[in-house]
């Protein structure tokens, strides 16, 4: 890394971080969370950026190097997965060439994976329930787990009487399956992470290292399917809250795990079905918000900064979500009203997003830049705001309205 490289790593780096911790930094910083959006600017279809993980890294890298991000989001994990998905066999999603068109972006399928009346079974052993019953309906590849031994039913002689079971046709082709997928995995990932490092050599940092969810979502988005979810509430409450508890029991360590051995210690942490609309505030207070919570401190415990993307509207929980320590944490919102948000957590949370995702799609430069400096003007006063899209940066945003987005926070944005 050169030393003006190293100089503007390290001037992007604390200037997100004085944001985080509620200082003003020297600029408004200008960060990125975006999927699609790079292979548009480099003219790729969505299918291409999945399925050609060097030219979806080639179109990343120009995007970081024109737009100059104070932190830019490495989602090749999220997005150059179309190989790997397809020896999968994979069953949760519909993407690009496989299900919606070629340059649609992929659609998550809301399906029930587990019964109301396997709660007891997913809490009394997870990870048997896993291997012999919810990974098999997820991905066909898994479909020889459906008969995988019982070793903790099998001890002493037992372990090796069990081993039958890894001698039929469907297993084997199970583990070769699998093996075939690994190896795209390991390919898309080992080609895109030094792209990282090689990022950083020229002073940007990534937005985010590690990803995890809300331990309500992973019932609701994995497992029960939102209709099931929202039943469960009123017909299995007792049950989902265990199965609640466990979920954040199972997430916590491996979120920190992996978190903990990537370069940036931010970790991210997108919301679905806490927001106002899907569950009332009792409800929210209830089943969504402690478990989110306590993942939220574990995370702060082990020196990690959460993430924490709010799609939708989430006014009404502005108060509630408050209750976290100061300083700790970054909430990205997508509609919830800025200056509510402001008044209600600028003393306790840095805010991040804001910019309306139909304004960077459909609206004009001059829009942007207006709405940039109100974002700014009613946000930015005592520091903890970092300016990114909504959503991040839409697969379809206009190229000219996300420089615009750019250029309005580098120079009205600035201290002083």
């Amino acid at each position: 890394m050169s030393d003006s490289a190293a100089k503007q790593f390290d001037e992007r780096s604390q200037r997100i971080q004085d944001a985080v911790e509620l200082r003003e930094p020297d600029q408004v910083p200008f960060s990125t969370i975006w999927h699609f959006w790079p292979a548009r600017y480099a003219e790729m279809t969505c299918q291409e950026a999945m399925y050609e993980h060097s030219r979806y890294n080639a179109a990343v890298r120009k995007a970081v190097l024109d737009l100059e991000p104070d932190a830019f989001s490495f989602m090749q994990p999220t997005v150059s997965m179309g190989p790997a998905f397809e020896k999968l066999d994979f069953r949760m999603l519909q993407w690009p060439g496989h299900g919606v068109g070629p340059d649609s972006t992929f659609q998550f399928l809301d399906r029930e994976y587990m019964a109301a009346e396997e709660y007891d079974e997913f809490l009394f052993d997870p990870t048997g329930f896993f291997l012999r019953k919810y990974l098999p309906r997820v991905a066909g590849a898994f479909e020889g787990f459906a008969n995988f031994p019982d070793f903790p039913a099998s001890p002493y002689f037992g372990l090796a009487h069990a081993t039958s079971g890894f001698a039929t046709p469907e297993m084997a082709q199970t583990f070769e399956q699998l093996a075939s997928a690994g190896r795209e995995v390991t390919g898309m990932l080992g080609s895109a992470i030094p792209l990282v490092k090689e990022m950083a050599d020229l002073g940007f940092p990534t937005t985010f290292g590690g990803f995890t969810m809300a331990p309500y979502d992973y019932i609701a988005d994995y497992m029960r399917g939102s209709r099931g979810a929202m039943l469960d509430m009123f017909r299995h409450e007792e049950k989902m809250l265990a199965a609640i508890d466990k979920a954040r029991r199972i997430i916590t360590p491996g979120t920190i795990g992996r978190a903990t051995m990537l370069p940036s210690r931010t970790v991210f942490i997108p919301l679905h079905w806490g927001l106002d609309g899907f569950m009332s505030g009792k409800q929210f207070e209830k089943f969504y918000w402690p478990g989110l919570r306590d993942l939220m401190l574990d995370l702060i415990e082990a020196d990690l900064t959460p993430l924490v993307l709010w799609e939708g509207v989430c006014d009404s929980r502005l108060e509630v979500i408050g209750d976290v320590p100061p300083g700790k944490i970054i909430y990205h919102f997508e509609r919830t009203d800025p200056l509510k948000a402001k008044a209600s957590l600028g003393d306790t949370v840095c805010l991040r997003g804001f910019v309306p995702a139909s304004l960077l799609t459909v609206g004009k430069p001059t829009e942007v830049a207006d709405y940039c400096k109100w974002l700014i003007d009613g946000c930015a006063q005592g520091g903890g705001l970092i300016v990114d899209g909504a959503i991040g940066i839409p697969d379809d945003a206009r190229i000219e309205n996300v420089f615009a987005m750019r250029d309005t926070v580098r120079s009205y944005g600035a201290s002083g």
